[in-house]
C-alpha cells in the first residue's frame, strides 16, 4: 500500500467503510491513521528523504550509483488512532500505547 496513490487519495473513504463494517484497518503510512484507520506502521518517509539527500551529495561529488550500498529503512513510525479503537470497541493495551510515535484522540 506504500506506494499505491489510488488507495492514498481514497483513504478516507476507506476508512469510513472499515468503520461502518467494524473491521479494524491498518496500513503503513501515518496519513491513514489521520484518515481514520486503527493503525499505521511504517518507515518513517521524511527520515527516508533526508537519507536520500546523502545519497544525492555523494553522486552530485561524483560516486557512481551503483557503488553506493542499498539501504533499508532504519525508523518506523506506530500511529494508533484512539477515536477508531473506541468506536470499534477495541482496548489498546497501555503497553503498546506507550510504545507508539503518535496517539490521535
Amino acid at each position: 500500500m506504500q506506494g499505491d496513490s489510488v488507495l492514498f487519495n481514497y483513504r478516507g473513504q476507506i476508512a469510513e467503510m472499515a468503520l461502518r463494517n467494524r473491521l479494524p484497518a491498518a496500513a503503513p503510512q501515518k496519513e491513514y491513521a489521520d484518515a481514520g484507520f486503527l493503525l499505521t506502521y511504517g518507515a518513517d518517509v521524511p527520515d527516508l528523504y533526508r537519507r536520500l539527500a546523502g545519497f544525492a551529495d555523494k553522486i552530485f561529488k561524483g560516486a557512481k550509483p551503483a557503488d553506493l550500498p542499498v539501504e533499508q529503512p532504519t525508523k518506523f513510525d506506530l500511529v494508533i488512532n484512539l477515536k477508531t479503537a473506541k468506536a470499534l470497541g477495541v482496548i489498546i493495551p497501555p503497553a503498546l500505547l506507550a510504545r507508539a510515535d503518535e496517539v490521535i484522540e
